[in-house]
């Protein structure tokens, strides 16, 4: 089962997705949870997720609330046959707004709620376990509508415009382009982003440009197309970015993004 569920417009610019998905799976399975240009929040039902990265950088955790900010390699999930959760995708905005810290933070951590300053609650999360679908859907909804009521800080309008630029063009404006556009040095820009993203803008654009390779991928798109409108150089440079990025060939990337969560 995998249930999208519809952005409330108060949360649009802040929330890219709620995904609700429930599968059975073989209990060897490792699914790839690949990077992309947002925050990842998982909320585990039935059974914490168990989660590290495919290099190693920390030991595994198991966490019932996951926040996670954006990364260069892809975490390796270990499903243990069940996999039962919501998945909300974050932008930088909502980052500041939904759990009250800028992504940057966040950058390449598998954090618990617990270590973030608003986030999902124990009470709120054992609410939503109980509960049918819908009912999960409008607690963690109304739970997100008044974290974003009391949000005190917003994304400072520079470089909120550097990448939306960058999400626009899918990372093809080059680094001092965008320095001239917002009228910095290429060194500020590259500390601002860092500080704020955790990135700097060259991966970021990297990653808006994966994330939009993903996106047609997912509608059955042939691979050379999804070069093409991704705006990769050819099929072999896309199947490249794949092998580093997700740690899998694109064909496996998309059989593992069809058959869970990704």
């Amino acid at each position: 089962m995998d249930l999208r569920h519809r952005i409330h417009p108060a949360l649009r610019g802040l929330v890219n997705r709620m995904q609700g998905y429930a599968f059975r799976l073989d209990p060897d399975a490792v699914h790839h949870g690949v990077p992309s240009p947002s925050a990842t929040i998982i909320i585990s039902f039935d059974e914490p997720l168990d989660v590290g990265w495919v290099d190693g950088r920390t030991e595994r955790v198991q966490r019932w609330l996951l926040a996670s900010g954006m990364h260069t390699s892809p975490a390796l999930i270990h499903t243990h046959g069940v996999q039962h959760g919501i998945q909300l995708d974050l932008t930088p905005a909502g980052c500041r707004a939904l759990l009250g810290l800028p992504i940057g933070p966040l950058c390449h951590t598998l954090a618990d709620h617990a270590d973030v300053p608003v986030g999902v609650p124990d009470d709120l999360h054992a609410r939503m376990s109980a509960a049918s679908w819908p009912e999960r859907f409008d607690l963690l909804e109304t739970h997100l509508l008044t974290a974003a009521m009391r949000a005190r800080t917003d994304l400072p309008a520079d470089l909120a415009y550097a990448w939306q630029l960058l999400g626009r063009t899918h990372g093809k404006v080059r680094v001092a382009e965008l320095a001239d556009q917002i009228g910095w040095s290429r060194r500020h820009l590259v500390n601002r982003f860092t500080a704020e993203f955790g990135l700097p803008p060259r991966d970021i654009g990297r990653l808006h440009r994966f994330g939009a390779a993903q996106a047609y991928a997912k509608k059955g798109a042939p691979w050379a197309d999804v070069a093409v409108h991704a705006g990769y150089a050819d099929q072999a440079h896309l199947s490249r970015e794949f092998r580093a990025l997700a740690g899998q060939t694109p064909s496996a990337w998309r059989a593992d993004a069809l058959g869970a969560a990704s």
